[in-house]
């Protein structure tokens, strides 16, 4: 019996050694291109639905009215297109070309499905290793909860909404850009996106 142990332990050893060799000897999935590792997206989606399911609120501080999808629809342009897409607008490169791909959430159900209080807890948390930032140090409160209200109920919204989500007409009026450098109060060095601006040439 002793033998027997000693040699479960002694593979539970070589086993995590082996772990440990293949992550630091840079054969592990790394760059976007790369397959997922085995369960990776298994063992990911559990930690988050875990999470959140303890986190998320319950309960919705402002009323889901028309004001605050319109409100939310200018939050989400000025902050959430540049990788989550507009409606009947293509997804950037930026956001095609990452890891994992940002949903896009005005094609199909989106997050529709989802309560509102799961989408906030990912508006002002972020997602870890995924390019989904926190927003409550950029956002506040109500913003946060306004676009998260947008979002559970893409499926309903009006004319109005989807106007407001509409991209800004080129040369037209648009959302103003902070100069380079100009970080974000309370995030030294971060600044908001505009995903329709046109890009510097240097």
């Amino acid at each position: 019996m002793k033998v027997f142990v000693t040699g479960v332990i002694i593979g539970i050893f070589l086993f995590a050694l082996g772990i440990v060799f293949y992550f630091v000897t840079g054969r592990a999935s790394a760059s976007v291109e790369d397959k997922p590792l085995p369960f990776e997206r298994t063992l990911a989606h559990a930690a988050l639905d875990a999470r959140i399911k303890k986190d998320m609120p319950t309960s919705v501080p402002i009323a889901a009215d028309e004001n605050a999808y319109l409100a939310g629809a200018k939050v989400y342009q000025e902050h959430c297109g540049i990788c989550h897409g507009l409606p009947n607008v293509e997804q950037t490169p930026m956001a095609k070309a990452m890891f994992p791909k940002p949903p896009a959430l005005f094609k199909g159900k989106g997050v529709t499905d989802d309560p509102a209080g799961e989408t906030y807890w990912k508006v002002v948390n972020g997602i870890r290793l995924t390019g989904m930032p926190e927003f409550k140090h950029i956002l506040n409160d109500t913003q946060m909860w306004q676009v998260s209200l947008l979002l559970a109920n893409a499926d309903k919204i009006s004319d109005a909404v989807k106007q407001q989500l509409k991209p800004p007409t080129p040369g037209g009026p648009g959302v103003p850009v902070p100069p380079i450098g100009m970080s974000v109060p309370g995030k030294p060095g971060r600044v908001p996106i505009n995903p329709h601006a046109s890009p510097t040439v240097q």
